[in-house]
């Protein structure tokens, strides 16, 4: 047997702040005398109807990590029982964001459907020795049956068919001669327990739906609670991590597999253990709901940037270095909880300021001319790239005669402590020289088109002599300025708690989402240094190229939208946290 101690001291720090319930299960497990295995295995077991979403990134920080810790091994199967729902775009998605998160499962890619003769196999085993049987309840006398919380259920009348009758149905059921519908397998337990998951459950039941896998070799399909269990056992799971829900369903799994433990080469049996679920406020994460949100076209695809999918945080230029410190953060713990989105916004605001370089864009130009600088001359500014990040090196930034700034930094009349610019107040281009407003040309209307301002030369790089400027804004010269689109996004729903606000006002969940979520705008102007440095190959890059807008955020490429010449970029997040007051 391999030595684990190595392994297990590595693990072992309770100092460290990764080190949770789990851990010390491993750890303790790990250090009995006669260790039943040589290194722990896990596995990630998404079922491909849907895409991951964050949820789906705590689960496999948490397998995959654990994992790596211990030198063991980390196994990716999909739980692939539902043809009906299920599809190869979504098991080709699901592959992409593991490893996009930076994990590799160990061996080939698994699938419950690699196990259904040996399950099929497991069925006749149980019902051969009493303990499964054909049912021809239909779904509301089994609802009927099964009993309440507080009543115990009652035997389906076809509880005693003899072993012999089970098989012979069984194997028509297999062969396709009885209706969708009409039959199911059942374990045979106990219709009294106080467990409603262990009273009698269903473990088969008849589909007449083409196989991703398996094509149409199968009509019948294992439940997800007979299946796991069993491929957890054929593959040495060493320790099944589950979320809370399954933790009434951790009788069966056991039920299920010390039953047959005599009649299958399991060397041991896999722990199910059970840890809180990523809850997070101002979201969806059932897949059935985001599905909906896709089918329904209420967003633009399952990677929409505003969806909280891995593949929506990824476009929206979400790092999986931020993802995989902010499931670190949030930790693992038996008791259910909140957490606030401003952790993961936090978490995302936190990695690009270390690694965001630098540039100006402005979103909503209004025209500057400097009126006495000279009208042919352009300055080639060096800024930073990155204020704290020297290896990051310089660019090049044109500086001329006319200007676009923002035009929420102007203001004909200002409130007190504005220090923007504004009729005879001064502020200072970033990086560049500080100007004064002298005039402001409006429009028929009366709206504000331009701005004649003069600057001093004597500021570059250094502050006015006898006096403060506080101000400063960002800018791009007019004649060298690039246009892009820009998109605003926002948070997808405007309350912290869809699904109870829908349930409490009677309403449907998508009732609630955020009008203001995503804010097209088309008048940007960047600095010619980020677009010279854009070409196809940023498109296809494995993570989108994000920069930081000075004064506006952080913003991806949007690699979908994009081409050459066209440009679109996706704000990731705000500078600050804009939505603190709504939690109070």
């Amino acid at each position: 047997m391999t030595d684990t101690s190595a392994a297990t001291n590595a693990a072992a720090d309770t100092t460290s702040p990764t080190v949770h319930f789990i851990r010390r299960i491993i750890d303790h497990d790990l250090q009995q005398p006669s260790v039943p295995f040589a290194h722990i295995i896990t596995r990630f077991p998404p079922e491909p109807n849907g895409y991951l979403h964050i949820g789906h990134a705590k689960s496999i920080c948490l397998n995959f990590g654990l994992a790596e810790q211990y030198q063991g091994h980390c196994h990716l199967r999909f739980d692939d029982t539902n043809p009906e729902k299920e599809s190869q775009e979504y098991i080709d998605a699901i592959q992409k964001d593991v490893r996009w998160m930076g994990f590799e499962w160990t061996g080939p890619v698994r699938y419950a459907s690699d196990y259904f003769q040996r399950l099929y196999e497991c069925a006749v085993e149980l019902i051969g020795l009493g303990y499964a049987y054909v049912c021809d309840l239909t779904p509301q006398q089994m609802k009927d049956y099964r009993g309440t919380l507080t009543e115990p259920g009652k035997n389906s009348p076809y509880r005693e068919r003899s072993v012999e009758e089970n098989l012979r149905l069984f194997e028509e059921m297999k062969s396709g001669q009885h209706a969708e519908g009409s039959r199911v397998l059942r374990a045979k337990i106990d219709m009294s327990s106080g467990n409603i998951n262990m009273r009698d459950p269903i473990i088969y039941r008849i589909r007449f739906a083409s196989h991703h896998q398996t094509a149409d070799q199968w009509c019948i399909y294992p439940m997800y609670d007979y299946t796991h269990c069993i491929s957890d056992a054929l593959e040495g799971i060493t320790h099944s991590l589950c979320t809370l829900e399954f933790e009434d369903h951790r009788p069966l799994y056991d039920w299920v597999l010390n039953i047959l433990r005599a009649q299958m080469p399991f060397n041991y049996l896999p722990q199910q253990i059970e840890f809180a679920r990523l809850n997070l406020n101002f979201t969806i994460t059932s897949k059935r709901k985001l599905k909906q949100l896709v089918d329904e076209h209420l967003v633009s695809g399952w990677d929409d940037p505003r969806m909280l999918t891995i593949s929506g945080l990824r476009r929206r230029g979400v790092s999986a270095r931020a993802l995989r410190q902010f499931c670190q953060a949030i930790g693992i713990s038996k008791a259910d909880s909140v957490v606030d989105m401003g952790m993961l916004e936090f978490a995302i605001r936190d990695d690009w300021d270390k690694h965001a370089p630098r540039a100006l864009c402005v979103l909503r130009p209004l025209k500057v001319t400097l009126t006495n600088y000279p009208a042919e001359q352009v300055e080639s500014l060096s800024l930073s790239r990155h204020p704290k990040d020297s290896a990051m090196g310089q660019r090049i930034v044109p500086f001329s005669q006319t200007l676009w700034i923002d035009q929420q930094d102007f203001m004909q009349t200002p409130p007190k402590d504005y220090f923007r610019l504004s009729p005879g107040q001064e502020v200072r281009l970033r990086g560049a020289y500080v100007i004064r407003c002298e005039e402001a040309i409006t429009d028929a209307s009366g709206q504000v088109i331009e701005l004649r301002c003069t600057y001093d030369a004597d500021t570059l790089g250094k502050n006015p002599v006898g006096r403060k400027v506080k101000g400063v804004i960002h800018w791009v010269s007019a004649a060298h300025a690039k246009p892009c689109q820009v998109r605003l996004y926002d948070r997808l729903f405007a309350v912290s708690d869809p699904e109870a606000s829908a349930e409490a006002d009677g309403k449907n969940f998508t009732d609630f989402m955020n009008p203001e979520s995503c804010q097209v705008i088309n008048t940007a102007l960047m600095e010619p240094a980020l677009i010279e440095a854009l070409s196809a190959d940023d498109l296809t890059a494995e993570q989108p190229t994000v920069w930081q807008f000075e004064r506006e955020g952080y913003f991806a490429l949007d690699q979908v939208d994009s081409k050459p010449n066209h440009w679109v970029f996706n704000r990731t997040v705000t500078l600050k946290d804009t939505w603190a007051k709504h939690s109070g």
